[in-house]
C-alpha cells in the first residue's frame, strides 16, 4: 500500500497500556528516541500490537510543529530533537525537513513561522507531535 504520509519512522513497541476505548502505545524509534501513540483499543487488538512488535510511526506533515528548543509546561509529550536539513517556502506555507535520530520528518508550517523561528539548514529544532496524531502500521 502506498501512502501520501511521508513521515514514516520505524520502531519497536516497548509497552501497551489498554483502556476501554483508547490505548497508549509506546514506541522506541530506530534512532533511540521514544514516542507515544494514542490509538483505539480495537486497533491494538486487530493489529496484534504487543511489546516487541515492529511498527512504523506515521505522522502527517501538517501535524508536526517545530520549536527551537524543548518545551515545558505543555501536554505534548512527543518531542523529537533534530536538525533542519531543508526549508522550502511559498506564498503562505513552508515545508521544513528535519533529520531526527533514525529518520526524517517533514513539518508543514506557515511561512511566517519559518521566518519568525529563523529556520534554515543546520538549525537545531524539536519536533512536537500530539500522541493522538501518530498512527501505527505493522512493519
Amino acid at each position: 500500500m502506498s501512502l501520501s504520509i511521508r513521515n514514516q519512522i520505524p520502531g519497536t513497541i516497548t509497552s501497551v497500556t489498554a483502556g476501554e476505548a483508547m490505548s497508549t502505545v509506546k514506541v522506541r524509534l530506530v534512532g533511540g528516541q521514544d514516542i507515544t501513540a494514542a490509538i483505539t483499543t480495537d486497533a491494538v487488538k486487530d493489529l496484534g500490537f504487543a511489546e516487541g512488535a515492529s511498527v512504523k510511526a506515521l505522522v502527517k506533515s501538517t501535524e508536526v510543529s517545530l520549536a527551537t528548543g524543548p518545551v515545558e509546561g505543555i501536554s505534548i509529550r512527543n518531542q523529537l530533537a533534530g536538525t533542519v536539513t531543508d526549508v522550502a517556502t511559498g506564498g503562505a506555507m513552508g515545508s521544513v525537513k528535519v533529520s531526527v535520530e533514525g529518520g526524517e520528518l517533514t513539518a508543514a508550517i506557515t511561512k511566517d513561522a519559518v521566518e519568525a523561528l529563523g529556520l534554515t539548514a543546520g538549525t537545531s529544532v524539536v519536533a512536537l507531535i500530539k500522541s493522538t496524531e501518530i498512527s501505527l502500521a505493522s512493519a
